[in-house]
């Protein structure tokens, strides 16, 4: 609740089907009042100023003006907490990272065919209490692309390609799609292998993992069962599995595991990095960014006593200041930074290290 009042919310979809199914999931949830719905951005528009909600759910595809055009609308003139609701076509997933880049807080797939608003409503419930805990941030700036075909992508599996001795552990969550854009733009070609946990739903990994490697010098895939690490190569963890860092013969081996839910999330931060604290121990640096919540806390500091080196995001520059400030308290953090700084952090890091 803000305020100790309920967290209101406005939910625009062109669908009356969806709109019905998004107001009886969050109408289910304690501390969150539906103040109203928009079957198009016109209409939302007025709503927003006729009932002040404080997180908006917002549809991608609509008629008269598309989500994406809309939310860069509001984010410029009226900045305010958003979810975005998308379809799971290819082009929608895009559309969604998309949108997390200019600055919505959360993505949820739209329902469809026999969704069970049961189902719906705890995942949109936590999503709505993350947005609006928020900071509404600018659109991170558009990076240049690097085409693919100019970098070398070698096949993981072949015995020329040398694993990384060092590796790089990113934890991230609410704000942590334009978080990791900036940091991993940041960083030059022929850094050790990164791993990376981003609390996003199935389906949109592969599309935000596509979409950075389109914006990184670095090569980033969505990570694979039986991957090695590779230098200047950045794996994503699937939506809805958990990344793991195994040691293996000359470096490093991923595997991917469904188990349960590890601080309400699959992935888990914390899953991965109490696995790089094993199997890489000081030859690994650990950075956790913006999120809500405590997932990622205990992972650092598990990864800080097994000797490698910690970063944190600090509290000005997160769009929620939650996983960060508990490692912190934790006392799981050598270096806490800004998001500009962390990336010349982590290169300083490993230049000690060696």
């Amino acid at each position: 609740m803000m305020n100790d009042r309920p967290i209101r919310v406005l939910v625009v979809d062109d669908s009356a089907i969806v709109r019905k199914i998004l107001v009886e999931a969050l109408s289910k949830e304690r501390g969150i009042e539906v103040v109203g719905t928009a079957s198009d951005p016109y209409f939302a528009r007025d709503k927003i100023v006729a009932l002040r909600p404080d997180v908006l759910t917002l549809d991608i595809e609509m008629p008269r003006m598309d989500g994406l055009t809309f939310l860069k609308k509001l984010m410029q003139y009226h900045p305010m907490p958003v979810i975005v609701v998308s379809s799971l076509a290819q082009s929608s997933c895009a559309a969604a990272v998309e949108a997390l880049r200019l600055g919505a807080a959360e993505v949820v797939a739209k329902p469809s065919g026999p969704y069970s608003v049961g189902e719906l409503s705890e995942t949109l419930a936590g999503k709505v209490r993350a947005a609006a805990a928020s900071r509404p941030v600018k659109a991170a700036p558009e990076p240049p692309t690097f085409p693919a075909v100019a970098r070398k992508q070698p096949n993981s599996s072949h015995v020329g390609c040398h694993a990384s001795s060092s590796m790089v552990a990113i934890g991230a969550s609410t704000g942590g799609v334009s978080a990791l854009q900036e940091v991993l733009t940041a960083l030059p070609e022929g850094m050790p292998g990164i791993v990376v946990t981003q609390h996003i739903p199935a389906d949109f990994s592969l599309a935000f993992a596509n979409r950075l490697n389109q914006v990184c010098r670095l090569t980033v895939k969505e990570a694979e069962d039986g991957d090695s690490v590779l230098p200047g190569h950045v794996y994503i963890a699937p939506g809805n599995r958990h990344l793991i860092v195994q040691k293996s013969s000359g470096g490093y081996r991923l595997a991917l595991k469904d188990g349960p839910q590890v601080c309400y999330q699959r992935p888990s931060v914390d899953v991965l990095f109490h696995s790089v604290a094993q199997a890489a121990g000081a030859k690994a640096v650990g950075v956790l960014l913006t999120g809500m919540g405590a997932d990622g806390a205990d992972g650092l500091l598990a990864m800080k006593r097994a000797g490698a080196r910690t970063i944190a995001q600090d509290e000005a520059s997160c769009v929620v200041f939650g996983m960060p400030k508990e490692a912190i308290l934790r006392g799981a953090v050598d270096e806490i930074k800004s998001l500009s700084e962390i990336g010349r952090t982590i290169q300083s890091c490993l230049t000690v290290k060696q």
